[in-house]
């Protein structure tokens, strides 16, 4: 962890450390990991080859090319729409909480709250 003023390309290897959840053997199953434009150097290809992923980075310079599917609906800024629905939640944006089982209880409370209303369980 590090402060915002930090690039991400520096991060990187810290943060393929910091992956706690056990990955399966690279031999079984391909690992693939994406990544934006600011990761397009060579030693971070070099890193996450070392690693066992398979790297998805869009490159400098590319454009994007618009691909509209018939009844597919845009998958865009899923992660921040989330961290919005979230944040609507004031215990969780201020954390008054000093033990961090509450918090993460709360955290869960929160996540399958949103999780019934986008069902429309909740009207």
């Amino acid at each position: 962890m590090d402060g915002a003023n930090r690039h991400d390309k520096m991060l990187v290897k810290e943060t393929l450390d910091g992956i706690i959840i056990e990955r399966p053997s690279p031999d079984n199953v391909i690992q693939n990991i994406c990544m934006d434009k600011g990761y397009d150097y060579p030693d971070i290809d070099e890193l996450v080859e070392e690693y066992g992923y398979t790297t998805h980075i869009r490159r400098r310079g590319e454009e994007k090319i618009e691909k509209k599917i018939p009844g597919h609906k845009a998958r865009r800024w899923v992660v921040e729409r989330t961290h919005s629905w979230m944040n609507r939640f004031r215990r969780l944006l201020i954390r008054w909480e000093k033990k961090i089982e509450n918090y993460l209880a709360m955290l869960h409370f929160a996540c399958a709250w949103i999780t019934f209303r986008a069902a429309g369980l909740f009207g």
